[in-house]
């Protein structure tokens, strides 16, 4: 019924040029809603462009980014103006203006005091089964062949020998045991072999600094985690609850590597599930991740981790729209003259 109700030409009084309707969303920095008020990086860039090629825009604002390309596609706009990023999907259906930011993806999580509640059994489990211990576990199983072939080789066959025959099976097993148990200094049973026996106690020293490293390693993994949390960057989001933009460019990379991703129609459905726990983290827009975390997620959110995925925005419009084109132009202007790096430096500070 909305759409129904919206005139069906997307620039109305196109002949005089003076009204042109123009699709948003909230989200900030770039659309941020103050009263009746629209403001923020991408109204303030079209706004400078509407002045300046003499419009007046009228602002329709969609509830959520599944409607705002609705109405897009539907022809009930001449322009959007948002963060939205360039596809090959999109440009078979849009055109778009040039570059107005470039951008990449970040990961949001829950600051300190804002966390998963982590409890150290928890901290065990996820402890012994990360990647660290797998590794360090595969090479202590690697290398406890070498002095097991050594001893068995050696000691086999002897009244006192840690495997008893002269057989390769069971005595490697039973050699592979006594390896294992030297290693973490628990051995009870020395080769009867002087020379087994000598390698032996080389062995068991080996097996002690190899302990203390595995020890250091895991508490200094421990530590991290405690410090920074278990989410560090966008390698850290396989098999973790993430939450993202309905069918943005973030969707598909979650997919990818393995993410539980939980999608949301609008930026302030992200930040409550980050903030509630629905979610251990939130992968989106880095700038838009920044603004939050700096104002109204301080305190309670942070950025982390590279800002990967880089990107262009721009202002979208309907295939072939003539007005594209003279934006363009003015685009290229306002970079010329300078106020385009204003209006940055304004929302996004100097670099």
């Amino acid at each position: 019924m909305l759409l129904a109700m919206m005139p069906s030409s997307p620039v109305r009084a196109q002949d005089q040029g003076t009204e042109v309707r123009a699709l948003t969303i909230v989200a900030p920095p770039f659309v941020i809603k103050q009263g009746d008020e629209l403001t923020g990086f991408c109204v303030d860039l079209w706004n400078e462009v509407a002045t300046r090629l003499n419009l007046k825009t009228n602002f329709q604002e969609a509830p959520d980014v599944s409607t705002l390309f609705d109405w897009m596609q539907a022809n009930d706009a001449a322009v959007l103006v948002g963060p939205v990023f360039y596809s090959t999907d999109r440009d078979k259906i849009f055109d778009f203006s040039h570059p107005v930011l470039e951008a990449g993806m970040q990961v949001l999580v829950r600051g300190a005091g804002e966390g998963d509640n982590a409890t150290p059994l928890r901290d065990v489990l996820a402890l012994l089964f990360s990647r660290s211990a797998v590794v360090w576990l595969g090479v202590g199983l690697i290398i406890i062949l070498v002095p097991a072939h050594l001893i068995w080789l050696l000691d086999r066959g002897r009244e006192d020998s840690v495997s008893s025959g002269r057989g390769y099976f069971p005595g490697i097993l039973q050699a592979l045991v006594w390896a294992a148990t030297a290693l973490v200094s628990q051995v009870q049973q020395l080769p009867g072999h002087w020379l087994a026996r000598l390698f032996g106690l080389l062995w068991m020293f080996a097996g002690v600094v190899f302990i203390a490293l595995y020890t250091a390693q895991l508490t200094a993994t421990l530590t991290t985690q405690q410090i920074r949390g278990a989410i560090n960057g966008p390698s850290d989001l396989p098999g973790k609850r993430v939450a993202t933009i309905a069918s943005g460019p973030a969707v598909n990379y979650l997919q990818e590597i393995g993410a539980q991703v939980q999608q949301f129609e609008t930026p302030d459905g992200l930040y409550a599930a980050l903030l509630d726990q629905k979610v251990d983290a939130v992968f989106g827009n880095a700038p838009a991740l920044r603004y939050f975390a700096a104002h109204d997620g301080a305190g309670r959110a942070s950025v982390v981790g590279p800002e990967i995925n880089r990107q262009d925005i721009g202002f979208v419009f309907q295939l072939d729209s003539p007005l594209r084109r003279r934006v363009n132009h003015e685009l290229l202007a306002m970079r010329e003259d300078g106020t385009y790096q204003r209006i940055y430096e304004k929302w996004f500070g100097t670099e």
